[in-house]
């Protein structure tokens, strides 16, 4: 082969009188739908086979697809996390993406949890005292400095007990729970960008009508609160969506930790600025929560719908370096049906699944009771309610993309594979938490302790943003949302279950060992969830995820290469056949200068035939 030809296509090439070995793929037809390739390096000696040192890539290569498609293929900027020069620094769209999903689940979030502080505004307290309900915390911890137990505070209008208002808590998510599968699967049928537009924006507008629902009918607010959590239950399935088509593979960790640490933040900013509004005359007291969250809710929405868009090849202002190192990135996006046989069976979903309910068990038991607990345990006045209870959410907040950076810095620096990576975090983030809350029982009425480990469960909680919180996308980056939707409907459970049972146990009986008994229940379940996940977690995208029709041969970035090994130096990671999709779907705006399309990949590259099964092995004179 001479330096003059540009291109080379055969089935096999064994030349003895070639000084340079060729890189010679063979073809293992295994089966009809799931090929598989092998490597061989013929030499000038056949009989004996050294270790072949893969050739040095070039920086472009193109491949003939069914004698026809030219597709111009380039090298897979992934592998090192290396990014083109200029893919937009901090104002790219990706970052921009992640800021306006940022502030919307600082809104969803906003809207969902002020009801836990307003509701101790709302609820009168003499009033429940009907059976001596209340009695039984006289003895219990005293309110701190010494003063009263009662803040002097107002009078709430409403006399629900115990159970109803768990009831009330626990409303939202009856709703919830309904919206998970089918908001994945609109959002990877449809885009994830109007879908979690439209999820936050009916979210809003029944929070305004909070006020009007609650002095109507106990009855009309519950229906109202679950009708919230249908719109609200889209919300994290489409954000996953988005970050199927968005979130290059060295990126995902902190790109979703990032843009999750807004519910944290959104609780944090809920909590005490609840108990301001409800301690205030500012347009009725407690019902000023409700109309400045919702109000505030309604704008974002707009700037939402303005600046989002749900894929990159869409996004009219990307530039092409980004556009081009996100789409290399992520390979072969196109929408196919989900194998929902294969999904619902795939041992490493249900794993996801026992470590999402559990972490979210403890999180909402914190999220919906604390400020209850609080209040009637450790006497706190609403105003110190609502800031000791924003606390731990402070440090969730700021530990939770932290631990998503530090988790993708692990993987992309082959310290730890992806899957140890996220076993690791998730164990931290399970563990740490049920310790801290079984230390409460033991520091009595110590205020100090008691806020210490409640601050530290909740914020040592979201070292899972490294952890099965991410995972969604390493098993599949094309079904995320969906896989997303069916780990989040059972993990939504805990949501209407956990103030159900606060209240079954608190009922009557308001002392630091019911409430222990609840914190115990907690920490059960975290330990169970760690360890379902270590046992059936994985760290690369699933077979049922990948297209057959047009495949090529590249790396999967479950081992990123080792430190100093450049990526056109490595062709196949250490050795090992694996395969990821080309990007080669009609519309999607991915071409070079010349108008082709072009695909991530690095290393020599097949083209399979659909009809006739042959291997073109294409590499460059």
């Amino acid at each position: 082969m001479t330096k003059d030809s540009a291109v080379q296509t055969n089935h096999t090439n064994h030349n003895s009188n070639n000084k340079n070995p060729t890189y010679h793929h063979t073809y293992l037809h295994t089966n009809n739908t799931d090929p598989t390739y092998h490597h061989t390096y013929p030499h000038t000696n056949h009989t004996n086979h050294p270790e072949p040192t893969p050739p040095v890539m070039p920086t472009e290569r193109t491949a003939l697809l069914n004698n026809s498609d030219h597709v111009t293929l380039t090298p897979r900027s992934k592998v090192k996390d290396e990014r083109p020069a200029d893919t937009g620094g901090f104002f790219s769209c990706r970052h921009i993406l992640a800021l306006m999903a940022f502030f919307g689940f600082v809104n969803v979030y906003a809207l969902r949890v002020n009801l836990s502080v307003a509701l101790v505004a709302m609820v009168n307290n003499t009033g429940t005292d009907k059976a001596g309900h209340n009695d039984t915390r006289d003895g219990e911890c005293p309110a701190p400095g010494g003063a009263n137990a009662t803040d002097g505070g107002k009078s709430g209008e409403f006399d629900w007990d115990p159970t109803t208002q768990g009831y009330i808590l626990g409303a939202f998510f009856y709703g919830y729970i309904v919206t998970q599968l089918p908001g994945g699967w609109l959002a990877s049928r449809f885009g994830g960008k109007r879908l979690f537009g439209l999820g936050v924006l009916c979210t809003s507008v029944l929070t305004l009508l909070t006020p009007v629902a609650a002095r109507t009918s106990e009855y009309l607010f519950i229906a109202l609160r679950i009708l919230e959590g249908i719109g609200e239950g889209v919300t994290f399935p489409a954000m996953y969506a988005i970050w199927g088509q968005w979130a290059p593979v060295w990126e995902r960790s902190r790109l979703v930790a990032f843009t999750t640490a807004g519910a944290q933040f959104g609780t944090v900013i809920s909590l005490p600025l609840s108990g301001l509004l409800c301690d205030s005359d500012i347009l009725g007291g407690w019902p000023s929560v409700f109309y400045i969250f919702g109000a505030v809710a309604c704008l974002w929405c707009v700037f939402w719908m303005l600046i989002v868009h749900d894929t990159p090849a869409k996004h009219p202002r990307i530039s092409v370096a980004e556009r081009e190192y996100i789409l290399t990135s992520l390979g072969d996006t196109r929408h196919i049906s989900p194998p929902w046989k294969q999904i619902f069976l795939s041992p490493a979903l249900w794993g996801i699944m026992g470590a999402h309910f559990a972490s979210n068990w403890g999180f909402y038991t914190l999220l919906t009771s604390l400020p209850t607990y609080m209040a009637d345990i450790l006497k706190f006045d609403m105003k110190q309610n609502g800031l000791l209870s924003a606390l731990p959410y402070a440090g969730s907040w700021i530990i939770g993309p932290v631990a998503g950076l530090v988790a993708d810095i692990i993987r992309r620096r082959h310290i730890l594979s992806t899957v140890c990576t996220r076993k690791v975090f998730n164990t931290l983030g399970c563990l740490i938490p049920a310790t801290t809350l079984i230390l409460v029982g033991y520091v009595g009425c110590n205020h100090v302790l008691v806020v210490v480990c409640l601050t530290l469960s909740v914020s040592l909680a979201s070292f899972n943003g490294g952890g099965f919180s991410v995972n969604h996308l390493d098993l599949s980056p094309r079904f995320a949302g969906i896989l997303l939707g069916l780990t989040n409907t059972v993990a939504t459970i805990p949501g209407f279950v956990s103030p159900a049972l606060v209240g079954y146990l608190t009922d009557g009986n308001e002392t630091r060992a019911q409430w222990q008994i609840v914190f115990y229940v907690a920490a059960s379940i975290y330990a169970l969830g760690a360890l379902i996940f270590a046992l059936l977690a994985r760290g690369v995208e699933q077979p049922w995820s990948k297209s057959h029709d047009t495949e090529f041969l590249v790396p999967e970035p479950e081992h990123p290469p080792a430190a100093g090994v450049s990526a056109d130096n490595n062709d196949v990671l250490g050795g090992g056949d694996v395969k990821v999709k080309a990007v080669v779907a009609a519309g999607l705006d991915h071409s070079n200068a010349a108008g082709a399309p072009t695909v991530g990949g690095y290393g020599s590259v097949h083209a399979v035939d659909a009809q006739t099964k042959s291997v073109n092995n294409v590499q460059s004179a």
